[in-house]
């Protein structure tokens, strides 16, 4: 008998089986993940949120002193600004506001993630510096999506699925005009770094250098070296963080 005619049918399986299995381990990675979670963000905005009024940019990337920082969302209005951060999770979520990490937690296992809140504090302050605008008309707002239930309170602009909608359009007072909103709209489309694959890879890296805890790093207030250090006493006592060597004249702090 032909081997050929046994060997076909295998053949054929592997043929649709090996691209199959490549798909799968492929839609379960990080990268896809979050491609996928930003993805559902745009449709839900495109479908609730009003297009005249709410003006969207989406992967923006700014320079900041200390290299770059990329928003996943960013919807101007007239009510005010919003950063939008996602999260494509699924599992139990524990997590408080002034927690440095949050737990994502399964059955048999749990992970830690950095607190969306202060990833989001770091996005607000590069518009703040890119715009010059009031921090106050800038809001955070933070949407898992995937499944994912929160099992401790979390603040109001902690929101799942469509949630973060409602909570943009609970802001009805006209804060900006519509002149102000293009001219910043504006402003971004030139401001923000071309999305290229160039860039992405360059953001990657300054995020492997911002945590390294051996990699030097500048003072973005006075250019002096940032050192680590513990918080001896108040609310955050045993908390490291970054701080300026020049203090106690310069007082310049970031979140490691």
């Amino acid at each position: 008998m032909d081997p050929s005619v046994i060997l076909r049918p295998l053949i054929d399986a592997l043929a649709w089986l090996i691209p199959a299995l490549l798909l799968i381990t492929l839609l379960k990675s990080p990268w896809a993940k979050g491609h996928i979670g930003e993805l559902l963000v745009r449709l839900f905005a495109h479908w609730q949120l009003d297009q005249h009024s709410y003006r969207r940019l989406h992967n923006v990337t700014l320079n900041t002193p200390d290299g770059t920082t990329q928003i996943d969302h960013i919807f101007l209005s007239p009510y005010g600004i919003f950063v939008l951060e996602t999260k494509n999770m699924s599992g139990w979520i524990f997590g408080s506001e002034n927690q440095a990490q949050w737990t994502q937690k399964f059955p048999k296992h749990s992970f830690k993630f950095q607190n969306p809140l202060r990833q989001n504090y770091k996005h607000l302050k590069a518009l703040e510096a890119t715009l010059g605008v009031n921090p106050e008309h800038l809001h955070s707002v933070i949407t898992f999506v995937g499944g994912s239930s929160f099992k401790t309170a979390v603040p109001a602009n902690v929101t799942q699925g469509i949630g973060f909608v409602r909570y943009i359009q609970s802001f009805q007072q006209p804060v900006f005009s519509t002149a102000e909103v293009d001219a910043m709209l504006h402003a971004l489309q030139t401001g923000r770094r071309a999305p290229t694959l160039a860039t992405q890879s360059e953001h990657v890296q300054n995020l492997k250098r911002r945590s390294d805890p051996t990699a030097e790093r500048q003072c973005p207030k006075c250019g002096s070296a940032l050192v680590i250090r513990t918080a001896r006493s108040g609310a955050k006592a045993g908390h490291q963080f970054w701080g300026c060597s020049g203090f106690p004249k310069c007082r310049k702090m970031q979140h490691l």
